[in-house]
């Protein structure tokens, strides 16, 4: 075990319980979670057994989150396990957590004339053996017939027609097992479908073939599983398909992939992200519980939840302490001995213990991983710059280190300057063919860059070398640049045109561990720190939002970038591998003074 693996924070109290203790309840204060400022509509008026919501706005409306949590508890029952045949009664994380944010958020909604559900979209990322078959079984039923839709379509699919039977088998046995839904509801057993005649609304089991599925008009659509899928095609024709419903609800439910280049870790990511900034996308839920696996993603976690008493407090797999954020059912009807046994095991055989790892604390077992928080990204912003030029007019004249990332010739490159202070001023070059490719992964904001003045565009499917020699030219007019770091794979024909238009001196580099590792450290040591102004600079943030680091397994204070599938991923990091070689340079520092500056010269 490295010291790396073994980082703990210091103590917090409590910063959480040790198995067999008691642990604080989390208290959740649902009117405070973040929402938009929205203050369209009038007074909501929902009312449920006697109570009415009197707020105003997008809000949270606790009538209508009431009568969920009452659905489970006075028509369903558990179908398995320990709790088999007892009532449903929401768990405080089910309850608090997920139940009721997902259905009492609401927003105005102008084309319908009244308040609707805010989300429309969620995702449900933990371990595996957590209730989740149960919860989502609940929850198809409710959008079958409690929520109040006619003709309500509902869909259930993962990766084979047996998984996703997985979710509708304990739909069915609930409602076996509930007088009144079993007199409302006809289970036609071949079709796997249950049907309620009194809204003429439909559940069922689809095969996870996208060419099939154009044509339906679902309420809701439950993916489980989703590291399974091959691709989009699934989740996107059925998110098509719900534009017609008034507040329809598209919900994935997953287990962390082992796939990073896949549909599964895009997804996830996109939950992460969401989870950082909720302002990202307003309609999307999101309930990610991973283990972290690094320093870094053990204070990020404890940035986005301050005093939470089941947060990790270490990166230790083995501490126990650890295993009930993935694993929020530990110490209910998750029995914590199976984990203890599985972690022994794990502990015995590699194999095994990717499985642990992935399956039980929700981690990547992948060695890539995201690298930079948006937080920490947007908290070294210091001001935003309403332009390229103004940053370049208040930096004139200053010293500064440069690092140079360069394409090839039908791609984008990067060239950033690093000053003393924290300043980072970068340039963007690209040919106007790629544009519209990037376009489709920024919806459409890759060409507003560009007419912003944030990327120069070079003229037909190659880069223009003559501009990027022009622009490197007026940046060492305007800066004192004292080195340029360059990546060695750029070329040797451009570092000669370079030097023979500046004569700055090149430092040769490149994309190792050995040549990254200080760098990286420094950058997040400095973003913890808020020791960098990148100005709001808008194609830099998308570069930092999609980075990833990739680490030795029997060495993780060791990084470097991961260079992405361009034509597969659409994601360019080439800002961010330009700043890390300037603020490389800056570390080594200014070059030893010349024996002529510090004796003279001999006469």
């Amino acid at each position: 075990m490295t010291a790396r693996t073994m980082t703990r924070r210091p103590p917090r109290a409590p910063a959480g319980s040790r198995p067999g203790g008691r642990r604080r309840a989390v208290t959740v204060q649902h009117h405070k979670r973040w929402r938009p400022s929205s203050r369209r509509g009038g007074v909501c008026g929902y009312t449920l057994d006697g109570k009415t919501c009197s707020r105003r706005g997008a809000h949270y409306c606790e009538p209508r989150a009431d009568r969920v949590v009452a659905f489970f508890a006075e028509l369903l029952v558990h179908p398995a396990g320990a709790l088999a045949n007892t009532r449903f009664v929401l768990a405080p994380w089910q309850e608090h957590e997920i139940i009721r944010p997902l259905f009492g958020e609401v927003i105005w909604s102008e084309q319908w004339g009244r308040y609707v559900r805010r989300y429309t979209r969620a995702t449900i990322v933990m371990g595996r053996k957590n209730g989740k078959s149960a919860l989502l079984s609940g929850i198809a039923l409710y959008m079958l017939c409690g929520d109040g839709e006619d003709s309500a379509e509902v869909y259930g699919a993962a990766a084979t027609t047996r998984q996703a039977g997985k979710v509708f088998e304990p739909a069915v046995k609930m409602m076996r097992r509930s007088p009144l839904l079993a007199r409302r509801l006809t289970h036609i057993r071949n079709a796997r479908r249950l049907v309620d005649e009194t809204s003429g609304s439909h559940y069922e089991v689809i095969p996870a073939d996208a060419d099939v599925e154009l044509g339906h008009n679902p309420h809701a659509f439950i993916l489980d599983e989703v590291l399974s899928q091959p691709d989009d095609s699934l989740w996107k024709a059925m998110r098509t398909a719900a534009g017609a419903r008034t507040q329809a609800l598209m919900l994935a439910i997953t287990t962390e992939t082992s796939d990073q280049v896949s549909f599964g870790a895009d997804f996830i990511d996109e939950a992460d992200r969401v989870m950082e900034q909720p302002a990202r996308a307003p309609h999307h839920f999101v309930y990610v519980r991973k283990m972290p696996r690094t320093a870094d993603e053990l204070d990020r976690l404890h940035r986005l939840f301050p005093g939470r008493p089941d947060l990790p407090v270490s990166i230790d797999p083995w501490d126990e302490a650890n295993w009930y954020w993935p694993n929020p059912a530990l110490g209910s009807f998750l029995n914590i001995q199976s984990l203890r046994e599985e972690a022994e095991e794990a502990r015995q055989n590699h194999s095994a213990e990717n499985g642990f790892r992935q399956f039980r604390l929700n981690q990547r077992v992948s060695q890539v991983s995201r690298w930079i928080p948006m937080d920490l990204w947007d908290l070294n912003a210091r001001e935003i710059a309403p332009t390229p030029g103004w940053i370049a007019g208040r930096l004139e004249g200053q010293r500064c280190w440069a690092g140079l990332d360069l394409s090839s010739k039908l791609d984008l490159t990067a060239w950033c300057l690093h000053f003393p202070t924290g300043e980072l001023l970068w340039r963007f070059w690209a040919p106007e063919s790629v544009a519209p490719v990037l376009d489709e992964h920024t919806s459409g904001r890759f060409s507003e860059w560009a007419a912003d003045g944030w990327i120069t565009l070079t003229d037909g499917d190659t880069i223009d070398y003559d501009t990027i020699y022009d622009d490197v030219e007026t940046d060492h007019q305007l800066f004192r640049i004292v080195d340029i770091t360059y990546d060695k794979w750029s070329g040797e024909p451009v570092r000669q045109e370079i030097v023979k238009r500046t004569r700055l001196k090149m430092v040769e580099s490149d994309t190792t561990y050995l040549r990254m590792t200080p760098p990286m450290a420094e950058v997040m040591r400095g973003l913890k720190a808020r020791e960098y102004a990148h100005f709001g600079n808008p194609v830099a943030r998308w570069m930092a939002d999609t980075i990833e680091s990739k680490s030795p397994r029997d060495d993780p204070d060791r990084m470097r970038p991961v260079k992405p599938q361009r034509d597969k991923t659409g994601k360019r990091i080439d800002g961010l591998v330009a700043a890390l070689f300037a603020i490389d340079g800056g570390m080594r520092g200014m070059p030893a003074p010349s024996v002529y500056e510090t004796q003279g010269m001999a006469l």
